[in-house]
């Protein structure tokens, strides 16, 4: 009888110079196994470069399909950063069955300064169950944003339980 095979995992780092990445097993009990790890450049013109040159270079080494990852985790290094040092354009941020007071919490609402925020109704349960999504207060909203942010994140409650609303 064959063992069955661990579950696969894939992890990516973009940092402001390398992007990382590896991939690694359960095998081998609580800390698992690295079975290939590399860096690319990251080209901050197009971040996708970057992340696939990592990408591939671990898959290449590791011989392994990409079906076969069970998870991917995508970190960025490079954005948390522009964070921390007050650089990039002004983004809106869409919230997702959030509240103002959601926002508040943890001193979001002071970090974000005066970069807006759209609130929308909606969301998912903990166990991944939909509430209506309103997304008129988004569409009320887009025309005055359009000019005045160079982008937009959206998160969403429960979103690592259905992604569907993001």
């Amino acid at each position: 009888m064959t063992a069955k095979p661990h579950p696969l995992f894939l992890g990516i780092d973009t940092g402001g110079t390398y992007t990382d990445a590896v991939l690694w097993s359960e095998e081998g009990g609580p800390k698992g196994k690295v079975l290939a790890k590399a860096k690319s450049l990251t080209t901050r013109h197009d971040l996708a470069v970057g992340i696939s040159g990592a990408v591939d270079a671990v898959l290449q080494q590791s011989a392994t399909d990409p079906a076969a990852i069970k998870l991917v985790s995508m970190s960025t290094t490079l954005a948390t950063n522009a964070l921390v040092e007050g650089q990039g354009g002004r983004v809106a941020l869409v919230m997702i069955g959030f509240s103002e007071a959601d926002l508040a919490r943890d001193g979001l609402k002071t970090a974000l300064g005066t970069d807006p925020v759209v609130f929308c109704p909606g969301g998912h349960d903990v166990h991944g169950n939909a509430a209506r999504l309103d997304l008129s207060g988004l569409e009320a909203a887009l025309p005055e944003l359009g000019g005045a942010v160079s982008g937009f994140a959206v998160c969403a409650y429960f979103a690592t339980r259905n992604p569907a609303h993001e």
